[in-house]
C-alpha cells in the first residue's frame, strides 16, 4: 500500500482549493492602500524584495503573509498592521467579540447608506480622485477644488 506520511495527510487535508475569507479581506486591503499610495504591484514588489506575481497572489489571497510579511508591507505602506483587519466582514471575524468591539455597531447593524459609502471608499476612481486631489501643492488652490466639488454636488 502506497500511504503518504502523515505529515503530508494532514495538510492535504486541511487545504482548501477556495483561498480563506481573512486572506482574501486582507488582501483585498493590501490593494486598497497600494493604490492609494500611488504604487504598482511591481513597485511594492521591488520595495519588498518580492515579484509583482507574489504581490498579486497575495492581493487575491491565494498565498497567505506571514507575521514578519504582514509587518514588512505595513511599515513599507506606512500604515499599522491592524489596517489590514479593518472593516471586516462579521461572517469571517472573530465570534466572541473583544475589548475593543464591546459596544460597538456591528457591520450588520450598519444602515444601507452606511455600507454604500463603504463601498464608495474602496472604488478605484475615488482612491485615484483623493490621490489626485492630495498631490495638488497649492494649499488655496485645493481649498478651491474642495469648494467647486461641493458646490457641485450639492442636492439643495
Amino acid at each position: 500500500m502506497n500511504a503518504l506520511p502523515e505529515k503530508t495527510m494532514k495538510k492535504t487535508e486541511l487545504r482548501s482549493e477556495n483561498p480563506d475569507p481573512v486572506d482574501i479581506h486582507v488582501g483585498a486591503r493590501l490593494r486598497m492602500r497600494r493604490n492609494l499610495v500611488g504604487l504598482s504591484q511591481e513597485q511594492l514588489g521591488k520595495a519588498l524584495g518580492l515579484t509583482f506575481q507574489q504581490i498579486q497572489k497575495y492581493e487575491r489571497g491565494i498565498n497567505r503573509m506571514g507575521s514578519s510579511r504582514l509587518f514588512q508591507i505595513a511599515k513599507t505602506l506606512s500604515v499599522p498592521i491592524a489596517y489590514f483587519f479593518e472593516e471586516m466582514p462579521t461572517s469571517i471575524s472573530l465570534t466572541q467579540p473583544g475589548f475593543a468591539e464591546s459596544g460597538q455597531e456591528t457591520l450588520e447593524g450598519v444602515h444601507d447608506g452606511q455600507k454604500a459609502e463603504m463601498d464608495i471608499m474602496r472604488r478605484r476612481e475615488t482612491l485615484e480622485l483623493v490621490r489626485a486631489y492630495y498631490r495638488i501643492q497649492d494649499i488655496k488652490q485645493r481649498r478651491k477644488v474642495y469648494e467647486l466639488v461641493r458646490s457641485m454636488s450639492d442636492e439643495e
